[in-house]
């Protein structure tokens, strides 16, 4: 009996093509055109080839720019992957405190990303912020304006303190989708609190974790209005990630060649990283 296949799904699909086509696609290659070309304006254009690109790959500015991506990256999932679990553990799985706790993790994720950079640049100001005017009159020296260890500071607190939210919900969703069955096993057992982390919780966990340590990853990696907002890529260009150095290539300095070329780099380079986790971490659930 041969299957009868319905081809009128793809009009219930067509829109979002459509929308993906013209908000991506379409974009996307108009960036791949002036990563080729030149222009000196009057809507003309000379062609480059890989010009831009080779300058973007021999600049040290471009380099340093990408340390200071994978270094924050870093710093952010050693600390937010870990943190999130614990608090994910330790939220109630049944009674009122379960909505209470849902409502508090879920409030700094509905903040936007600018608002957030200008609640903690008022918040770690020295003269009117309460961050940084208590800091002051504890003797502690701070100030994330003229300091470079500040300033990583202020940024590594304030993603913790937007973002840890994401992975707690993500893990307690894990969590509470575990049958009752599996606890009440260990129990009889008598298996420790580590050993049902270890082999009952975390290996449930896993599918959320990989969501959570993509989504991190990237959020983290592609960052630009919370450091704009809080540092402008300072002191000096230490807070300068890929993200504002393309936009002060792009807009404050109007040099779209390079521009464009350090954004498909920039692309690639978080598709590369997504995609090695991913196949890393798949694996290795497979394994196990």
């Amino acid at each position: 009996m041969e299957k009868t296949w319905n081809n009128k799904a793809w009009f219930m699909v067509l829109p979002v093509l459509v929308l993906v086509a013209f908000s991506a696609v379409i974009p996307l290659m108009t960036v791949v055109n002036y990563s080729v070309q030149d222009t000196f304006g009057n809507n003309e254009f000379f062609w480059a080839g890989t010009d831009w690109f080779i300058q973007v790959l021999h600049s040290s500015r471009f380099w340093d720019a990408l340390q200071r991506n994978l270094l924050f990256s870093v710093i952010i999932l050693s600390i937010e992957i870990p943190l999130g679990i614990l608090i994910a553990l330790n939220m109630p799985k049944k009674g009122l405190g379960v909505p209470v706790c849902l409502i508090l993790m879920s409030l700094p994720l509905l903040i936007p990303w600018n608002v957030v950079g200008t609640i903690w640049q008022v918040f770690g100001r020295v003269d009117i912020g309460l961050l940084g005017y208590t800091l002051a009159a504890l003797g502690i020296p701070y100030n994330y304006v003229n300091n470079v260890f500040d300033a990583w500071v202020t940024l590594i607190v304030m993603d913790v303190w937007h973002w840890t939210s994401l992975v707690v919900l993500l893990c307690y969703a894990g969590l509470v989708s575990i049958p009752d069955a599996y606890y009440q096993a260990a129990k009889i057992d008598g298996a420790s609190r580590w050993s049902v982390f270890r082999y009952i919780q975390l290996p449930k966990m896993k599918r959320v974790l990989l969501i959570a340590f993509l989504l991190r990853f990237m959020d983290s990696f592609m960052i630009y209005t919370e450091p704009f907002v809080i540092t402008g890529g300072g002191p000096g260009n230490s807070t300068t990630f890929l993200s504002i150095d393309l936009v002060k290539t792009a807009i404050g300095q109007f040099d779209l060649g390079p521009a464009a070329a350090l954004s498909l780099i920039y692309f690639l380079i978080i598709l590369l990283l997504s995609w090695i986790f991913y196949t890393v971490m798949t694996t290795s659930d497979a394994q196990n």
